[in-house]
């Protein structure tokens, strides 16, 4: 066994890569959203707005209520507004199903047939140009007042975002991974599963980032379109502006902005989970 001098350990030693060394009273990466320097200036920025919407209000109360106002009507009855906003999220979801499911489909006719592309692609740049403020009103006409227009116009504003950005991911295999796949005799079929379907992973969940809160204003925009509609956040809005209570007209906003960011949040862990191997969720982790 041969024996190392003082010199050449020291030499091992200081050729041996550092460990990291974790510095004391550093926060785990799940607990980084503590740190000040994350939520001090979302704070400082609603104090600041905070602060503007109430200098407003006191010379402008018929333009702006007051927060504390806004305030009173949520706190006097909770319950009214939870149960709307349940019924605005349940036609957002189901929805944004309808059009998630049928995008799906025709982005992969799409991605593996030209004639499909060539057939469906105008009538989807037709539709998405199409102001659904116009569309809501004729199908209230004619299916009256029931969930079926709410879920037409919600999966409508869903629908050409996700066939876009998964049709875009199923056509951008790169072209090495095809030949192999090729190589080995790989059906079309397995191709798609195995290759086109992951590949459009990161676009199928930028899609999803956009249409969720999407989902929430095509379900608003159908329940004002319906002015006998019974339920909802649309419905309170638009009731409570024709009697002119500015109050619960904000404190509905404020509900749905409060459900566009919650679906927003969980549609993004949702995304750091199954994409934890892309490349855009380890540049954000490290």
């Amino acid at each position: 066994m041969a024996l190392m001098t003082p010199t050449a350990a020291a030499d091992t030693a200081a050729s041996a890569p550092a460990l990291p060394v974790k510095k004391r009273g550093a926060l785990p990466k799940r607990l980084a959203f503590i740190r000040p320097a994350i939520w001090l200036p979302v704070v400082v920025l609603v104090g600041a707005l905070g602060f503007a919407w109430n200098v407003v209000a006191k010379d402008n109360p018929y333009l702006l209520p007051p927060l504390a106002k806004v305030g009173e009507a949520l706190a006097s009855n909770p319950g009214f507004y939870i149960h709307n906003a349940w019924v605005t999220l349940s036609v957002a979801l189901v929805g944004l199903a309808i059009g998630f499911v049928t995008s799906y489909i025709l982005a992969i006719l799409i991605s593996e047939l030209p004639i499909a592309r060539r057939a469906i692609m105008p009538v989807a740049v037709v539709l998405n140009v199409t102001p659904l403020v116009a569309i809501a009103p004729a199908l209230v006409v004619a299916f009256g007042f029931g969930p079926e227009p709410k879920l037409i116009v919600t999966a409508l504003i869903c629908f050409f975002p996700i066939l876009i950005n998964v049709s875009t991911g199923l056509r951008s295999v790169p072209q090495s991974v095809v030949q192999v796949f090729t190589t080995i005799h790989a059906s079309r079929v397995e191709m798609l599963w195995h290759v086109r379907m992951p590949s459009a992973l990161p676009f199928l969940f930028t899609a999803l980032r956009i249409v969720f809160p999407l989902s929430i204003i095509g379900a608003v925009v159908a329940e004002l379109a319906a002015p006998g509609a019974a339920e909802g956040l649309g419905t309170v809005i638009s009731i409570a502006s024709s009697n002119n209570r500015l109050p619960v007209v904000y404190a509905a906003i404020l509900c749905l902005a409060i459900l566009g960011s919650v679906l927003l949040a969980v549609i993004t862990a949702v995304e750091r989970r199954v994409l934890h191997w892309h490349e855009s969720m380890i540049g954000e982790k490290s």
